[in-house]
């Protein structure tokens, strides 16, 4: 029934296109116009526009909603606010709409002037649904970056500003300055965020109009702008407008799973790991799968096999788990009792983290050693990421496998998720080849629609069905024989593989056979520009790593007759005495690959290969009465078939191998692609070994033989959803944890932000909000009146009243009040007596210790408070043993957490303002040490680690429970305090009536 509608109504994204189709229209009939403007006529143009749109805005009301704005969030009212600015930007969208027509056009003609590139009718669709807020799918190399500089231009007239966020600081660069002279002819400043610069140059590059930068990048500089004590000092704060991010699927989506962490040092338990890695390699593993397969072969139960192995680990999950036998031989190896009495509890994290280090993590996979460092490969781009750290201590767990210096674990001063922080923005769109099979999330998440924009020209890239063998080295073997094919006949070949191991095998192997080739991987990647600019020439073979993805635009290059003949000879694919001037060039060329590489003393595979290639030619040559399909002598690789894409494995992600088939076929041109794989792949082996194990049994496949069919080509796609959707889950998982964090960022940098911003009665202002909320906070605890009379304490209000704001008060001048009458008569003398303390102090000074005060003060409690939620979220799977949703739970233990950590930065404001001396302009600047960042970390393995300690705690509960007494958390980094001594917070309660509230 749908596809009925869908036949006579076409589909929404026919009607889309449709309705974009008119501004097309009128944006092409501008052309002649703007074609005769002289540049600087087309310069005027963007000033006339600005003032337009001040104009408009003004006309509107719109600056005064955004005034009012800024003063609500300022007088703590963050709802009201939103409101407002949400009402300016329906205002601001409808003014840009109205000049949209207009701005494309003068874009293009700035185009055609500086970039000698002209904006397709296509690019003009993509760029309206960037500017609406959509994202834009456009197969591969239909120009997206162009596209970009459509609606940047468009959004950056308001003067807010426009951030372009790619996937890596190289494409960050040069789109930026690919497209400069388009932006400065149009009179428009253009910035470049890259890592490791300066906090001076990031200000000036977002000051530009419009910024590049990578999503890590933007994403640090939110988390370092609220770890500032000075607001001059800030370079993103007011500027997130509006995001137009490239490979939107691989940020938005891959990378979703990955929270940004700042982190300094924490606790040293180097050695620790040592001894664990030292533990790890004396015990014996099994996979999940082989343990199963051995149990189910013998007929038994496979927990009657487990204790054959000290763990079994799973690929799948990422997990490893402790057999009975292995915690003994554990216990009887580190030479102790129960590893999970809390008298030790750090062991079996560090005992797990090692076999997941052991077990997991290969290098050269996951990881390369480096000038004696580990280096995470980006499993996504296949490229290294300097700087960043697994967390959880599976990064110091991989340093003692391989030997290295062991680093200090962190602790977390700053996070967020790349989810959380794009939601930041007021405005977002994207650009991607691989959109549509995520719409629903897109949507779900960002509330981002996906509209397919058609190809400017008809695609006649060959996408070949998948071909597969039994064992990995029958794969490898014939994927030679295809490269060796393909690279005689002169065609460039691009073989994609997963991992900086597996590219390495290959290239070993086509040495070998005397094959040349580059290597594009992590280790070389310094040369990734000079090898990328060769790999569309004839003969080229470059094996590479998914860094030959996304942004690699392979250019195909040309070449003489002679140059042709030449490598055909030098791969023996002519004979050595052929010229070109010979008449029976063609026949002598066909009877030479009729004797040498279809006869049949050629290997079958290689001859398979060769007839593979030739069936796409269209030239036929008659020998002896029969019709053989040959290449033409051409000057162009277009022309001898383009680009060959040849994939040795598949991606857990369908999208990652469209990127990489989208690397051949750009722009109309010629190509084609085929990925072979083996039963011994991870990704076959983890999700879909079983089905088409079993095809291939009934087929009766031997050695060498390859199978090539419909329903391989689907159990394979079966496979690659069911990761995807548990990719899904994972990241669904960690935005609904990270969305209780998400409410208490959002509120605490506020707040900072607010106290940076303030001057003279703001500041005051926010002083006297803290302070209204401790002195809230002990007339209910001291004279609420939802309390019998007898047990209220209002001498101890006043004792505290005195020592907190050093004035006195008799408890018989409140008795008889209510709480709200006790509260004025108290507010009253508070008032009075900072009056004096700011008479004594001075009121510039007041105002700095004010600011001081309250940021040192929060800054901290931050600190505190997100190593708690961090222990609280690493042992919350103990809720499930009572029968609580560990979510729910997470969410009300966290939220009770936030209150008692705000309650506390009430009480030390309020204690600091009226006793400290006043700060110096030396101590103010110290200040800027509190926040002391070591470490920049985006661990890839963030949702795997959450769910291993999840895991981890269930089974240390199921251990715990043979003893006597509740299960603990295993993990405690400070010592027990008991009920009646004093809290650590330092609010000066007994711990019971304290933090230890809720300990029970």
């Amino acid at each position: 029934m749908a596809s009925s509608w869908t036949r006579l109504f076409g589909s929404r994204n026919d009607r889309l296109i449709k309705e974009i189709l008119p501004l097309v229209e009128r944006i092409n009939s501008l052309e002649p116009e703007y074609a005769k403007l002289s540049d600087e006529g087309l310069r005027a143009k963007t000033d006339e526009f600005r003032q337009r749109i001040a104009r408009e805005l003004e006309e509107q009301g719109a600056p005064k909603l955004l005034e009012r704005a800024r003063r609500l969030r300022m007088d703590g009212e963050p709802d009201e606010a939103k409101l407002l600015e949400d009402k300016y930007k329906g205002i601001e969208q409808r003014v840009l709409d109205g000049l949209l027509c207009e701005a494309f056009a003068a874009c293009r003609e700035a185009g055609k002037r500086t970039l000698g590139q002209r904006h397709y009718d296509v690019q003009l669709i993509g760029g309206v649904a960037l500017h609406r807020g959509w994202i834009a799918e456009m197969v591969t190399g239909e120009g997206k970056t162009l596209v970009a500089t459509l609606a940047s231009y468009l959004n950056a007239l308001p003067g807010r500003g426009v951030h372009v966020v790619t996937v890596n600081d190289y494409l960050a660069k040069r789109d930026c300055e690919l497209n400069r002279p388009l932006m400065e002819l149009l009179g428009l400043t253009m910035g470049c965020i890259q890592a490791h610069m300066s906090n001076e140059d990031r200000r000036e590059a977002y000051a530009a109009d419009i910024t590049y930068g990578t999503n890590n990048e933007f994403g640090f500089d939110y988390l370092r702008d609220n770890m500032k004590v000075d607001a001059a000092s800030q370079v993103q704060q007011g500027r997130r407008n509006f995001a137009i991010v490239d490979e939107v699927d691989s940020i938005l989506i891959d990378e979703a799973r990955t929270p940004l962490i700042i982190s300094g040092d924490a606790t040293d338990s180097t050695e620790a790991f040592g001894v664990a890695n030292e533990v790890a390699k004396k015990l014996r593993g099994v996979s999940k799968p082989k343990l199963e397969e051995e149990a189910k072969r013998k007929g038994v139960e496979k927990e009657d096999l487990e204790n054959q192995w000290d763990f079994v680990y799973s690929e799948k999950d990422h997990q490893v788990m402790l057999t009975e036998r292995g915690i003994e031989r554990v216990e009887k190896l580190l030479g102790m009792g129960n590893i999970y009495d809390t008298a030790s509890n750090p062991w079996p994290h560090y005992i797990e983290q090692a076999l997941r280090a052991h077990s997991l993590y290969k290098r050269d996979k996951e990881y390369v050693v480096q000038n004696g460092e580990i280096i995470i490969v980006d499993p996504h781009t296949g490229r290294l990421m300097h700087g960043r750290n697994w967390s959880d201590g599976l990064h110091q767990a991989v340093e003692a496998k391989e030997g290295v210096p062991i680093k200090r674990e962190t602790q977390t001063l700053a996070t967020i998720t790349l989810q959380n922080y794009f939601r930041l923005y007021r405005k977002l769109s994207g650009m991607t080849g691989t959109a549509l099979t995520e719409a629903s999330e897109f949507w779900s998440i960002y509330k981002l629609d996906v509209l397919s924009v058609p190809t400017n020209r008809p695609l006649i890239r060959r996408a070949h069905g998948d071909v597969v063998y039994r064992t990995a080295r029958e794969k490898y073997k014939a994927i030679c024989a295809e490269i060796e094919a393909v690279n005689a006949l002169g065609r460039p070949v691009l073989v994609g593989t997963i991992s900086v191991e597996n590219s390495e095998r290959l290239s070993e192997m086509l040495s070998r056979r005397g094959v040349e080739h580059e290597v594009l991987n992590a280790k070389n990647h310094a040369r990734e520009a000079a090898i990328v600019a060769e790999a569309g020439h004839l003969g080229r073979v470059t094996v590479a790593t998914n860094m030959a993805g996304r942004g690699t635009d392979i250019l195909l290059g040309t070449f003489t007759h002679q140059e042709l003949l030449d490598h055909w000879k030098s791969r023996r694919a002519a004979p050595k005495d052929l010229e070109l001037d010979d008449p029976r060039f063609y026949e002598k060329l066909c009877r030479h690959w009729l004797k040498h590489r279809l006869s049949t003393g050629t290997p079958l595979y290689e001859e398979l290969e060769w007839r593979k290639m030739l069936d796409e030619f269209d030239h036929f040559v008659e020998v002896d009465g029969k019709r053989y399909r040959m290449p033409r002598l051409c000057t162009r690789v277009q022309e001898l078939g383009g680009l060959h894409i040849v994939g040795s494995e598949r991606h857990d992600s369908r999208r990652i191998d469209n990127q990489l088939r989208g690397r051949c076929g750009r722009q109309g041109d010629p190509g084609s692609s085929r990925f072979y794989l083996s039963l011994e792949d991870d990704l076959m082996r983890i999700f879909a070994s079983d089905r088409v194990s079993w095809l291939l049994e009934k087929l009766g496949m031997e050695e060498g033989q390859e199978i090539s069919a419909p329903m391989v080509t689907r159990s394979i796609e079966k496979a690659q959803k069911k990761v995807e959707a548990m990719h899904f889950d994972m990241r669904k998982n960690v935005l609904e944890y990270d969305q209780v964090m998400d409410e208490q960022r959002k509120l605490v940098y506020r707040e900072r932000q607010r106290i940076l911003e303030g001057e003279g009665e703001e500041l005051r202002k926010a002083v006297f909000l803290w302070i209204e909320r401790c002195l809230w906070r002990a007339i209910s605890e001291y004279n609420n009146h939802d309390l019998a009379p007898a047990d209220r304490n209002l001498p101890a209000l006043c004792d505290w009243a005195r020592k907190k704001f050093g004035f006195r008060v008799l408890p018989k001048e409140l008795e008889g009040l209510s709480e709200e009458e006790c509260y004025d008569v108290l507010m009253k003398r508070v008032d009075q007596a900072y009056a004096l303390r700011e008479k004594e102090i001075g009121e510039e000074d007041m105002r700095r210790l004010e600011r001081y005060i309250m940021l040192q003060t929060i800054d901290e409690k931050w600190k505190d408070h997100l190593r708690g939620m961090d222990q609280l979220r690493s042992g919350i799977g103990w809720r499930g043993y009572a029968q609580t949703d560990p979510k729910i739970a997470y969410k009300k233990e966290g939220y009770a957490q936030f209150q008692e950590m705000w309650e506390n930065c009430a009480d030390e404001i309020a204690d600091l303002l009226f006793r400290v001396r006043p700060v110096t302009r030396e101590e103010e600047a110290a200040l800027a040490q509190t926040w002391n960042p070591s470490h920049y970390s985006a661990p890839s393995e963030f949702e795997e680690d959450f769910r291993q300690r999840a895991a981890r705690t269930e089974r240390e509960a199921a251990a715990a429970s043979k003893e006597e007494g509740p299960p603990r958390p295993i993990k405690r980094e400070e010592p027990k305090v008991k009920r009646n001594d004093p809290c650590p917070c330092g609010s000066g309660k007994k711990y019971k009536k304290c933090h230890g509230k809720n300990a029970a």
